[in-house]
């Protein structure tokens, strides 16, 4: 296995295909280990035309539904759409095998002539990008089986549509799940979940983005078939599927006209209010801060005090640091009318008194969440840099104010949030990436480590992303030690970018593993006019947040 590549198969229904599905097949191909090496098409049937008529009547009681997909489909166009028909016939050269399945109901019988024939060309994986439910031997045609996508969190909304209970039903996250197809049609393996935040307002937005980010796991799982082995790969698959999971809800199918009503009003009335809330309110980030009478982390918010900026701006993404006595916070700002954030810093006592903010870094590119380490004497930031394709290190030569830029640690990357972790002698790099373009910043964290700080040689973890989840992926703040526990502050962007945080306990660190847990949740509840909070951090006797808060105008 890991001196050939991995063979796979693509059923299809047609060579015209979703760009999502393009960019895997291109990406499969383009990998170092593995390659398209099948085709198996579906014959289609020969179909009379219908009328308009008969077409109308046959959705007529999904009617509405229809109708509106037809509307979003001119209101929302995605930048990247994961749904433009691609010609795979561009990128794919290699045999194929033309079938004709019995349709039952809801299935596709695929004959044991035909699965024989598939089963001759020795594929170890087999991508279902087509057919309806399969049945029968076609289940054991490949070395490896039948993978499948199942756009949505299977243990909660199986069925579909996909990517649209979510939006009507305004659930803060949606899921998609890569599995082994069984006979067993709710119980396929699971190969790898992930969950991104749902879209409130658009069908069509909701799915394509949730669509770009799913599509990562097929070429992940590969490479770590290739790796490790086909024995150890399945032992492993087997071994995370040995427990019994039981569905609770009702089987998602294609909304009835009165749900199509109901849901779209619900969505509209969302968007009003909205509207109505933005004429009189507008959000703003703020910092809030506690000092206590010992160097220990404050954990009571309602207790904490606001630092409020001008109506023109806002403030996010508080580090502290303590420097001869004195406490300083180095933090994002943004004027609305720029439109860029850089990063600035001000001076606070303990009786919270603190000075104006002054600019310590600035580009031509947006900055923001400076996060601090000291690293052999010397003080050192890594901003945010996402428009710059890249992670920077700046080397503090005049504190607070004077910054140079140091090293370049990644480039050609789309990385927010990093966060640094000295641990057991290593540097442990953190931070979330977007590798399709079209998907979302906050669904997948991402490990690297190296043994020297300022350097550009950082070695990816062999489990990224570590975490594939909007709920607590997304740094929100220097890792800390608690007790004996190392404890990761993350956001919770599910119901929205930086809706809360989530604590997470790192449970095992090296090289090869990692693993994490939940530790608590925390909502921005104890004040009627916040919105989200996104940052923790703490510093000897103080501890820093950020808040958005509801203004009047």
């Amino acid at each position: 296995m890991e001196s050939q590549k991995i063979k796979v198969g693509l059923l299809i229904n047609d060579y015209n295909i979703p760009a999502w599905e393009y960019h895997l097949v291109k990406q499969i191909n383009e990998s170092p280990h593995s390659e398209i090496s099948l085709i198996v098409r579906k014959l289609g049937k020969q179909n009379q035309k219908e009328s308009t008529f008969q077409k109308l009547w046959k959705i007529r009681g999904n009617f509405l539904y229809f109708l509106h997909g037809k509307i979003e489909s001119k209101l929302f166009k995605p930048k990247k759409n994961a749904f433009t028909p691609k010609d795979l016939n561009k990128i794919v050269n290699c045999p194929e095998i033309l079938v004709n399945p019995k349709e039952t109901k809801f299935s596709d019988i695929i004959s044991d002539e035909d699965v024989s024939k598939i089963k001759s060309e020795e594929i170890d994986v087999l991508l279902r990008f087509g057919f309806r439910i399969l049945r029968g031997g076609i289940l054991k045609s490949a070395k490896y089986g039948i993978w499948s996508f199942h756009h949505g969190d299977n243990a909660v909304n199986r069925g579909g549509p996909p990517g649209v209970w979510e939006v009507y039903n305004n659930w803060d996250e949606t899921g998609a799940i890569l599995q082994i197809l069984t006979e067993d049609l709710d119980g396929g393996l699971t190969l790898a979940k992930t969950f991104s935040s749902t879209d409130p307002k658009s069908l069509i937005r909701n799915k394509n983005s949730y669509y770009w980010n799913a599509c990562s796991m097929v070429i992940r799982k590969l490479n770590e078939l290739h790796s490790k082995g086909g024995d150890i790969f399945m032992e492993e698959v087997q071994g995370n599927n040995n427990v019994p999971q039981f569905y609770y809800n009702r089987l998602f199918v294609t909304p009835k006209n009165r749900e199509t009503l109901k849901s779209v009003f619900r969505i509209y009335h969302r968007i009003i209010i909205g509207w109505i809330k933005r004429r009189f309110f507008f959000n703003q980030w703020i910092l809030l801060f506690k000092f206590e009478k010992k160097r220990q982390l404050s954990k009571s918010f309602w207790r904490f005090k606001r630092i409020v900026p001008p109506k023109d701006r806002f403030w996010a993404d508080p580090f502290p640091i303590e420097k001869n006595g004195k406490y300083y916070i180095f933090f994002e700002e943004l004027i609305y009318k720029n439109g860029l954030g850089n990063i600035s810093v001000l001076e606070l006592d303990e009786k919270g008194n603190y000075s104006k903010p002054s600019v310590v870094l600035e580009k031509d590119y947006h900055l923001s969440y400076p996060f601090l380490i000291e690293d052999q004497d010397q003080l050192w930031m890594i901003p945010e840099t996402l428009q710059s394709n890249q992670i920077e290190l700046y080397h503090c030569e005049e504190f607070p104010l004077k910054w140079k830029l140091e090293k370049i640690l990644i480039k050609n990357i789309r990385a927010v949030d990093t966060t640094i972790l000295y641990h057991n002698k290593k540097y442990w790099l953190f931070c979330n990436i977007r590798e399709n373009e079209g998907a979302s910043t906050s669904d997948e964290l991402f490990l690297f480590h190296s043994s020297v700080l300022a350097t550009d040689k950082w070695q990816p973890h062999p489990m990224n992303p570590i975490v594939s989840d909007v709920r607590y992926s997304r740094p929100a703040g220097q890792i800390f030690e608690y007790n004996g526990h190392l404890i990761r502050p993350s956001q919770n962007c599910a119901k929205h970018y930086g809706y809360g945080m989530q604590l997470q306990i790192i449970e095992r660190l090296t090289e090869t593993d990692y693993k994490e847990v939940n530790l608590q949740s925390i909502h921005p509840n104890w004040s009627k006019d916040l919105i989200s909070t996104h940052t923790l951090n703490h510093e000897g006797k103080l501890t820093v947040i950020d808040a958005l808060v509801k203004r009047r105008k």
